[in-house]
Formats: structure tokens, sequence, C-alpha cells
């Protein structure tokens, strides 16, 4: 397999695609002949057409001019829903999304691919100048640095496509813990769901409603299997997800480290350990033991089994089990607490992302969950992964963003690219 330097990688992915030369007409404000900001759709699967195109189209400054997706179906029934939820003709469907970016007339674009592709994408979209809204996580730790370079380098508006934090339930518990709620910060529990057991498949023939070489894009080269492109499958198979770890870990991890002040920074301990099924399709850890310590001492146990939070302090805890489930406390008065404006060590609950990067386009402001943000995320989950790859703990430099005197393990801080951009070759 070919090593692709970021440099080539982008070149070579925008042969095709001229920067706009203008100032997107959505940034003049109110008063401009429009003020909705035009946006492109690249992967319309499942989520991308049920949940982010979905709430795109509530809001009437988007307008949806183009979708792209590699499977034909998925595209043209996208192309179909904003053609009816619009009233308007004018969505184009396409199968390169350098097709899309090529595009002068669109402003931003939102990105729903696994995740091999979300950084790539979001960096090839940055160079020919549009904002980017995009899925959770980045598949590497280098990855994630080079997507914040480069979002500072175009003075750009990025989001990720998490909602937690304009969740009542997780804003309400940080807000609790950062306030001093429970007392002194101790010890964090987070449970995740595990992984999925998929047997292991012989190659087929590739349907005519794919292209499979868009698919692996930037991963390494594997026949097709039928079960492979499934979106809880990919999650399982290293080349293209860090697994259910790095996918819900996105949610509850994050909260746990906006409730230690952590989430500009992360741990520096990590000792993992995880089952990767013998003679599956799985490559990844379908279930797992975490256990993390932070710089100020608050230590993080994530393990799979469910869906759970729970964060002790020296006065008491906060917990809440099951996606948004109700916030329960070790006493009632712990609930009771309020506090506002300056007094309160924690943001005002921010709107849906989906709107609040529409804001952000036209105010320029960073977003909920801007680039660095993601970054450091995704790192305290992809160190994880590292630990449970090399079996034993490793000691982690937030600052430098390396691991200490472990040269195999800085090593996995980045993977090779395929140059998709030649086609299916092998290596």
């Amino acid at each position: 397999m070919t090593k692709v330097s970021r440099r080539q990688f982008v070149q070579a992915g925008l042969a095709a695609v001229a920067a706009p030369t203008i100032v997107p007409s959505s940034v003049f404000g109110k008063n401009a002949p429009s003020n909705r900001i035009t946006m492109g759709f690249i992967g319309v699967g499942g989520h991308g057409l049920g949940y982010n195109l979905n709430h795109f189209l509530k809001h009437k400054d988007a307008k949806v001019l183009a979708v792209c997706d590699v499977f034909k179906s998925r595209r043209e029934k996208a192309r179909q829903y904003v053609k009816i939820k619009s009233n308007s003709d004018d969505c184009v469907a396409y199968n390169d999304f350098r097709e899309i970016l090529s595009r002068k007339d669109i402003d931003a674009v939102a990105i729903s691919t696994p995740d091999h592709w979300h950084v790539p994408a979001s960096l090839m979209a940055l160079e020919a100048g549009k904002d980017v809204f995009c899925e959770k996580p980045s598949l590497t730790i280098d990855e994630g640095r080079v997507l914040v370079n480069t979002v500072k380098k175009h003075k750009a508006v990025f989001q990720a496509g998490i909602e937690d934090r304009s969740v009542p339930e997780y804003h309400r518990m940080a807000q609790i813990v950062r306030n001093g709620g429970i007392g002194k910060l101790k010890h964090m529990y987070v449970k995740l769901l595990a992984g999925t057991l998929y047997a292991a498949e012989k190659p087929a023939p590739v349907p005519d409603d794919l292209d499979w070489n868009l698919w692996l894009g930037p991963a390494p080269y594997a026949p097709y299997t039928p079960k492979r492109t499934d979106r809880q499958a990919w999650r399982n198979i290293r080349d293209y997800s860090g697994g259910k770890l790095t996918d819900w870990g996105a949610h509850l991890i994050d909260t746990a480290q906006v409730a230690n002040f952590a989430e500009s920074n992360g741990p520096t301990q990590v000792h993992g350990k995880g089952v990767v099924p013998e003679g599956a399709m799985n490559s990844v850890p379908i279930t797992y033991d975490v256990h993390y310590k932070y710089g100020n001492g608050v230590t993080m146990h994530v393990e799979s089994g469910g869906v759970e939070l729970r964060l002790e302090g020296s006065d008491g805890w906060v917990a809440n089990k099951g996606w948004r489930g109700k916030v329960q406390a070790s006493s009632p008065k712990i609930l009771e607490q309020q506090w506002e404006g300056d007094q309160d060590k924690i943001w005002p609950r921010p709107p849906l992302e989906h709107r609040n990067f529409l804001d952000c386009v036209k105010s320029r402001k960073l977003t909920t969950y801007n680039a660095e943000q993601l970054h450091r995320l995704s790192t305290a989950m992809h160190i994880a992964n590292v630990s449970m790859e090399l079996g034993r703990k490793l000691h982690w430099d937030p600052k430098t963003e390396t691991f200490k005197d472990d040269d195999a393990a800085n090593a996995l801080r980045s993977r090779e690219q395929r140059d998709w951009t030649k086609g299916l070759a092998k290596g």
C-alpha cells in the first residue's frame, strides 16, 4: 500500500475542484438578496438522510442544492426527499463528492460517511472554501490535528455532528459538577454499548448500485463483501472505525470530560483491555474495559455493556441510566441547586448542532463542537484503542499529543492512506 502524505492526498482529490473566489452570499446579513445557506450533503444513508438532512431541511435559511452517495439508490432517494420537502427541483444527485466541492454556489457541506472518510472529506471541503458540518469521530490522532490546523488556516466554520451539549440531561449533569454541586470531582463511570459479532464473509461481486472504490476511499483495499457496508458492521472494522468505543464514547465520554473541565486537553494515563473475536469480520474489540487518569487526579472507568454515566464527588454523585435517562443524585438537594450568569461555570445550553452550525456560518463564531473539541474528544478514545492493541498502560501528554517514551504507541497515532484516485489498486 502506498503511503500518501496529507498534501498529496488533498492535491490529488482536489484536482477537479476550483476554490471559491468570493465570500458566500449567506454571510452578508438579513438584507442580502438571499440569506439562505446553500448546502451539499455527502453521504445520505440512514443517519445522513434520516437525521442530518432531515434536520437541516427544517430550517428555512438552509437550502439543499446537492446530495451525494456512492450508492445510487440512496442518493436518488435523498434527491426525491429534498424535492418533496422543499417543493423544489433544484437538488442534484452526485456519485462523486468532488462534484459538490467544485460548485461555487454551495457554501457548506454536511458529511455523514463512515468514519474513515470524515477527516479526508472535511479537508478537501475546507480546501475548496466550504464550511463543514461533519459526523464524529475522527479515525486517528494525527489526522485530527491536521483537521484543526486546516480549519484555522481557512478561518472556516466547523461543526461536529454531536448533540450532547444541547441535551438537557447531559448539560445539567456537567453543570452540577463544574459548579461544585457534588463537591470535588473524584471519579467518573461510563458504560457504553458493546460491539456486535459479525461472521467472516467471502468476497462477492460488487453491486451495480455501488461505487466500491469511492466507498473504500483512503482505507486499505479490501474485496467487497455483502455486509461490510452495513453501518453497524463497518463500525466493527478497524480500517473504517474505532468501534463502539469511539461511536458511543463520543457522546458520554464528552459529557464526563466537560464535567471535569477536560474537554480541551484530555487524560494523561490510559490502560485498556478488549476482546477481538477470532475468525470474524470484527477487527476492533467488541467488549472493552478502560481505565483513565487525568492531570488533576480524577479517574474514569469506561466499560461495555449498556448506556450509563455516573459522576462521583466528595459530597455526593449525579448519574443517569440509558440514553437521555432521568438525572438522579445522591441527594435531592443536589438537583435543586441553580447557578446563573457569571456564577455558572458552564456555557448556556446551545441549540441542536444543525441550528448552531447555521448560526455560526453567519456569525463566524465557534460552534458547539468545533474541530479542536472533536479532536480532543476523539483522542481520548483513540489512546484507549492503542492501549488495548498494545496490551499495556500508556502515558499520554495532551500538550505535545504524544505518548511518553513509547515509539510503538506513537507509531499508531496515524495510518497509511490508499491513493483512491487511481482506482481499486491493491497496493
